[in-house]
Order: C-alpha cells, then sequence, then structure tokens
C-alpha cells in the first residue's frame, strides 16, 4: 500500500497572491470566511497582514513572496506542514520571482497537496466534503529517485 499523509479536519491553508490578484484573494476570503475560520492559514508577507485585517482573525506571515515567501511555503510543502495552497498568481503579467512561483506550483503537485490557482478552483475546494473530514492523501514514492546513482 502506498503511503498515505492524513489531513486532518482542520487544515493548514497557505494563502498566497500577487499583487495584482491581492484584491481578488482578500474577497474571497472575505466571502469565505466562515469556513476559513475553522482551519490554520498561513500567508507571504502583505498578503497576510491584508488577510488579518479583513478576516479579523491571525494568520501566520511569511516573508514577502519575492523576498523568500514563496520558498518558504514551499519547504513547509516538503515538509509535510500545509494541507492545501490557494495561490492566485497573475497569469498577465511577469514576476520578478518567476522562478519561485514555479517552484510553489511544482512543491504543490510534487507533494500532491490541494492547489487552487483561481477562485473557481478555490471555490471547489472549500466546497468539497473532503475539506470538512479527515482526509488521506497518497504520498508520492520517491524511493528510487532518491536511490538513483549520483
Amino acid at each position: 500500500m502506498a503511503a498515505v499523509k492524513k489531513l486532518g479536519k482542520r487544515k493548514r491553508v497557505a494563502l498566497v497572491a500577487h499583487d495584482h490578484r491581492k484584491a481578488d484573494l482578500i474577497d474571497w476570503a472575505e466571502y469565505n470566511k466562515t469556513v476559513l475560520a475553522r482551519h490554520e492559514l498561513f500567508a507571504t508577507g502583505t498578503t497576510g497582514k491584508l488577510l488579518e485585517e479583513k478576516l479579523d482573525r491571525p494568520v501566520r506571515k511569511l516573508l514577502s513572496g519575492p523576498l523568500g515567501g514563496d520558498q518558504q511555503i514551499g519547504s513547509m510543502i516538503a515538509e509535510g506542514e500545509i494541507d492545501m495552497l490557494i495561490f492566485f498568481w497573475d497569469p498577465m503579467e511577469a514576476q520578478p520571482h518567476d522562478s519561485d512561483v514555479k517552484a510553489l506550483l511544482r512543491l504543490g503537485v510534487a507533494w500532491n497537496i490541494p492547489m487552487a490557482c483561481d477562485r473557481a478552483t478555490a471555490d471547489f475546494l472549500l466546497t468539497s466534503p473532503f475539506m470538512h473530514e479527515e482526509y488521506e492523501a497518497a504520498l508520492p514514492d520517491y524511493s528510487e529517485y532518491l536511490k538513483r546513482p549520483i
């Protein structure tokens, strides 16, 4: 049987948004504040401050994305400390830290965590029955990769 990671009823949710998508994420979070109140929230710098003010609840704030916040969240995903990622990124504007953004999205997929990059997908995630109960996510088996000859 494949290894699993148990996501508890109370999820650890990372919320990230590029500058031109912050207002959309804040609006989405405010609309969903009742559901989000049941979970532990993490966010990069400015986004975290804005969320904390709008939701009137604590948000664990990391560094600003371009200053390492995206990488901090990526590290937390790899360490199993983040259960899901809501990342409203801007597809119409190049970011000075595009490599960090790509790495963050890659880690979300590599560690099989639920991710949403737009409002519709975020709505689907939050309204899923799995959001309100324990869930066993299959952990990818990277043993062959780790044993490869170097």
